[in-house]
């Protein structure tokens, strides 16, 4: 009996009931769109079996064969809310344990040398946007979803109002990025709303973003797999809390309710540790 109230009616429409629910509780549009991406891939997985425990355990399995642990957490998460939201709580599984990582590994580390060849790379080749883009992340800490509140009212402001995942924070804008930031805008004509928009004036997609940070890889000489938005964010924090010291304040000024959560981006180098670990001298 339970098996078939759990057997998929009609998956368009539950997903539709579903978003509508994410909708009225608040969630932002990015958020939505990944939990609405990772159930269209459960009921992939399901080709419209029943949904029972062991369907998703086997899910999980299947995950763990193609995705990273963080993934298919990730994915979990959100199959999990979507077995609440269905009061199938029987049905949901634990998520893979993760050990912290102590350091960063080097191959994913965008080192503060490295940015500046990017910075360089693409003021070379005539990618202003591209570089002061890059320049905000890094220098703000905001998350590329974010980048649509630096408008020009924030910049003559000399801050921009953050709204996401339910708080709102104020980012300052750096002054020297504020001067290049005020020449940009003057030299486009732009009056008000986002400063980073596609040529009809609609803010600027992480797709998109995220493309023109690989392409400017090659013309700068750096792995790509150290380049992307999120990784800014995690050079500006280590940046910030090598000066300051204060995991509180840091933790505020990326937005995080957490301090678990700020912790993952101040972890150190697998250089800097290894410099730590040969200082102890604990060998004969």
């Amino acid at each position: 009996m339970r098996a078939q109230r759990r057997r998929m009616m009609d998956e368009e429409k539950l997903i539709c009931r579903y978003q509508e629910y994410l909708i009225q509780d608040e969630k932002s549009k990015l958020t939505i769109e990944k939990y609405l991406r990772d159930l269209r891939k459960f009921f992939a997985f399901t080709k419209g079996k029943s949904v029972t425990k062991e369907v998703v355990i086997s899910y999980k399995e299947e995950l763990m064969k193609k995705y990273a642990v963080k993934s298919v957490n990730s994915m979990l998460v959100a199959l999990n809310r979507f077995l609440d939201y269905m009061n199938w709580h029987d049905c949901k599984v634990k998520l893979c344990r993760v050990q912290r990582e102590v350091f960063c590994e080097e191959d994913k580390e965008l080192k503060r040398c490295e940015y500046v060849k990017l910075i360089q790379a693409a003021n070379r080749t005539g990618k202003q946007r591209l570089s002061l883009l890059i320049q905000t992340i890094c220098a703000t800490g905001i998350r590329v979803s974010e980048l649509q509140f630096i408008t020009v009212e924030a910049i003559h402001r000399g801050h921009a109002r953050v709204q996401c995942k339910g708080k709102n924070r104020v980012i300052l804008i750096p002054r020297k990025l504020r001067k290049a930031l005020l020449s940009y805008v003057c030299m486009r004509q732009m009056k008000r709303g986002p400063v980073f928009v596609t040529k009809h004036g609609n803010p600027l997609h992480r797709s998109n973003i995220w493309r023109e940070m690989k392409n400017l890889c090659i013309e700068a000489h750096i792995s790509e797999t150290k380049v992307f938005p999120h990784n800014l964010r995690h050079l500006f924090a280590q940046t910030f809390y090598e000066m300051d010291k204060d995991i509180v304040k840091l933790a505020d000024m990326l937005g995080h309710s957490n301090i678990e959560t700020t912790r993952i981006y101040i972890v150190s180098s697998g250089e800097e540790h290894q410099k730590c670990i040969d200082k102890m001298e604990l060998l004969l």
